[in-house]
């Protein structure tokens, strides 16, 4: 039987959609059912990397993880990366196409609705149950003839649909109103229930609203979700850093305010064109840690740590590094001995040069020196390099000097830039395995006496082993006599913990029914 179907829609960006997809994918499964979540096309810059090789958005992997379901491409068939200046390289079946205007993707969706629906037809016929995420919103009346993300999808699935408003933004009745009156009749037909997200207050006192809202639109409420502190899930994208600089956190135990003068000050460089700063997570959630995403010189100078941290466009991000004065101050903090990490773009920034001849990353075509802070020089090529891997430590570093030798570490790789070392040049870590194929290559480049470190896996600072290591050097490069906290703990399984709050919050019979499921 193929599987039923349900869609989760926003008033917007940042509604909340990706994690109530998560929970649903989580309640489904403990139902007992085969469940897999879909989003026909994902615009962001946190990729993840399926066990074959396909690269696809970061917030598709959490939800395959809440489903309990095999990883695929067929989950996030397009994937769309900005690149600025109105292009994106466009990802399709986790392979990249080339970059593309927007005049130009327009031009090819004929053609990308074919691969939407044969992706959504895979999945279907797979398991019980797919949980859909749209986009944005349905009711963006510019897009409507040519979008392939929510009715669109929602008519090839037929899917009763969720629409969900985010509460703790302000505005969420007149979002609701105004989407639905923006939808066409026979849209306004598949929105099933409103669900109203992320709220904190007196439930008693939203009452009136929501049976105004029932009211005014025909359209039931399912529940009210409240604000969920502390789920500690990778991001989507960058929305949740504006909301840092907005003083908006996260969590409760908010990661933009230090709970000690002893804290570690751990500061990443935010390029403008930042890719998966969802892999630096963890460092938030370690006790006795301040991490702070920062854009001026003079912020990088105390701090215990520098990270400059991957990027779509990293020829274009490190012109603007060096336009801010940031080189400047990274060379005056070398020469004083503080320690820097580059992760995949900004180990390349790091390296003595960087060759895009035929603009592969960026608008900029010639021949630009790097740094110069790592024996690395980079030239990028066509064919991208995406592959869950497995590494060792090699070369002592303040990253690595912590772990056993023989330590087994996971992550992935996701670069069109191949790094060539200087003969004798030493590598922090060695690659055993790239998509279960055994390899034998070093990794990245130690420069500078061991000051600055470079790698091209992402998600090492996912291993708890690697933090640890970390933190514990840090703290011994400053004298720090106090012991080290104990390694910050999620609180339980935190795909069960968000279901319970989305089935306690929601009419769950009512959503099973909605999906087909008496």
């Amino acid at each position: 039987m193929i599987a039923r179907t349900l869609m989760v829609q926003g008033t917007a960006s940042a509604a909340g959609k990706t994690l109530l997809v998560a929970a649903l994918c989580r309640l489904f499964r403990r139902a007992g059912l085969r469940v897999a979540p879909f989003k026909s096309q994902n615009m962001a810059l946190n990729a993840f990397v399926t066990p074959d090789g396909g690269e696809i958005g970061r917030a598709q992997a959490v939800q395959a993880e809440a489903a309990g379901a095999a990883l695929s491409v067929d989950m996030n068939p397009i994937l769309l990366k900005p690149e600025g200046s109105a292009r994106c390289q466009v990802i399709v079946m986790g392979k990249s196409v080339g970059s593309l205007t927007a005049a130009q993707y327009h031009d090819k969706k004929g053609e990308l609705a074919g691969v939407i629906a044969a992706s959504l037809g895979r999945l279907r016929e797979a398991h019980d149950v797919v949980v859909i995420e749209g986009a944005g919103s349905p009711a963006e009346i510019n897009l409507k003839d040519r979008e392939l993300v929510n009715m669109h999808v929602a008519r090839l699935a037929d899917a009763p649909v969720l629409l969900v408003g985010d509460i703790d933004r302000g505005g969420v009745f007149a979002s609701l109103v105004g989407t639905m009156e923006l939808l066409e009749r026979h849209e306004r037909a598949r929105i099933a229930g409103f669900v109203i997200n992320k709220f904190r207050g007196d439930l008693s006192l939203l009452t009136p609203g929501l049976e105004t809202l029932t009211g005014r639109t025909g359209v039931p409420v399912l529940g009210v979700v409240p604000f969920i502190d502390d789920l500690r899930l990778p991001d989507e994208d960058g929305v949740s850093l504006d909301d840092r600089d907005r003083g908006r956190d996260r969590t409760s135990g908010s990661v933009a305010v230090a709970s000690g003068a002893r804290d570690l000050a751990v500061v990443v460089v935010r390029f403008p064109r930042l890719a998966n700063h969802d892999e630096l997570q963890p460092l938030e959630y370690e006790p006795g840690v301040r991490l702070r995403y920062v854009d001026r010189p003079e912020e990088i100078a105390a701090a215990d740590l520098v990270i400059l941290p991957g990027s779509k466009s990293t020829m274009a991000d490190l012109a603007w590094l060096r336009e801010r004065g940031l080189g400047q101050a990274l060379a005056a903090r070398i020469e004083r001995g503080g320690p820097v990490l580059g992760i995949c773009g900004g180990c390349q920034m790091l390296g003595e040069t960087i060759e895009d001849p035929g603009g592969v990353e960026s608008a900029i075509p010639h021949v630009a020196g790097g740094l110069g802070f790592l024996p690395l020089r980079t030239r990028f090529q066509a064919d991208k390099i995406v592959a869950q891997v497995k590494a060792s430590p090699s070369a002592g570093s303040f990253l690595t000097g912590g772990l056993p030798p023989g330590t087994t570490l996971t992550g992935y790789e996701i670069h069109a830039g191949v790094a060539e070392r200087s003969a004798g040049a030493p590598a922090p870590f060695r690659l055993s395995a790239r998509n279960g194929q055994a390899v034998d290559l070093p990794d990245g480049a130690v420069g500078a006496g061991g000051v600055v470190v470079g790698t091209l896996i992402h998600g090492l600072l996912e291993n708890a082993a690697v933090r640890s290591s970390l933190l514990a050097s840090l703290r011994a490069r400053r004298g720090d006599p106090t012991p080290p906290p104990s390694p910050a703990a999620a609180p339980g399984d935190v795909y069960d913990r968000l279901a319970d709050v989305v089935r306690d919050s929601l009419d769950w019979p009512l959503v099973r029914r909605i999906t087909g499921l008496a």
